[in-house]
C-alpha cells in the first residue's frame, strides 16, 4: 500500500532526516515538503512547495495524504521577536494540524520538547506545552507529540552556544538516571527514526506522548 507524507521542518535536524528516510522506503510514492525557499533535494517522488507560512490556508491543496510531520522550530537568538517566535513555534504548526485534519489526514506528528508545559515560567517550554494542548484539540485521529531534550547532529549553521550545551551533556548524561533519563540529549536521527516507527499506530481518537 502507497502512501503520502507531509513535512513541515525539513531544514532542521529532525526533518532533514526524516524525509531522507521516507524518500528511500519503498511504502511512500510521493513527499511533499512545505519550504520557505527553494530545496536542495530532489527525488521523483518529492513536491516541493515554497510557502508563505502567513497564508496557509492558500496551500491547503498540499496538505492532504496519510501523515503530516511538523518539525518547525527556532530559537529567541534566530528570533528575537516574540511574536514572530510564537508564531513559528505555535500558531504555525496549529494551524497545519487544524488544516490537515479538515482534508482528512490520519495522522499528525509533532516535534515538541521535554519539559514542554502550558504553565512554565520558562517561554520555550511554555509555549511548547500552548502548541500540545492546542494541537490537542485540532481534531487529527491519531497525534502524535515527541518531548526530546537537547538534540545532537550535524547542523548546517553554526550554533556556538549549542555546541557548548551539548559536549556538557555529554559528561551530565551518565549521570541523569531514573527519572532524570528523559534529559539526556539525543541524536536526531533516533528521534526521525522513532516518528517513522510510529506511522503504523493507526488507532483513531488516539494521542501519544513520547519522551
Amino acid at each position: 500500500m502507497v502512501k503520502k507524507a507531509v513535512i513541515a521542518g525539513t531544514g532542521g535536524l529532525i526533518g532533514s532526516t526524516l524525509l531522507d528516510i521516507l524518500l528511500h522506503h519503498p511504502d511512500y510514492s510521493e513527499i511533499t515538503i512545505l519550504v520557505r525557499k527553494k530545496s536542495k533535494y530532489n527525488s521523483q517522488k518529492l513536491t516541493t512547495v515554497i510557502v508563505d507560512f502567513d497564508k496557509l490556508d492558500d496551500y491547503a491543496d498540499y496538505i492532504t495524504g496519510d501523515s503530516f510531520f511538523c518539525c518547525l522550530g527556532t530559537t529567541l537568538k534566530k528570533t528575537p521577536n516574540l511574536d514572530d517566535y510564537r508564531n513559528i513555534e505555535h500558531d504555525i504548526p496549529l494551524k497545519l494540524a487544524q488544516i490537515a485534519a479538515k482534508n482528512g489526514m490520519k495522522q499528525y506528528h509533532l516535534v515538541s520538547s521535554v519539559g514542554a508545559n502550558p504553565d512554565s515560567k520558562h517561554l520555550y517550554t511554555r509555549v511548547k506545552g500552548e502548541t500540545e494542548l492546542d494541537i490537542k484539540k485540532a481534531g487529527m485521529p491519531g497525534l502524535h507529540i515527541y518531548q526530546p531534550s537537547v538534540l545532537t547532529g550535524k547542523r548546517r549553521e553554526r550554533r556556538l552556544a549549542e555546541k557548548m550545551v551539548i559536549r556538557l551533556m555529554s559528561v551530565i548524561n551518565p549521570l541523569l538516571l531514573g527519572s532524570l533519563k528523559k534529559y539526556r540529549s539525543i541524536p536526531a536521527q533516533t528521534v526521525a527514526k522513532a516518528m517513522f516507527k510510529k506511522i503504523t499506530k493507526r488507532r483513531k481518537g488516539c494521542i501519544r506522548i513520547y519522551i
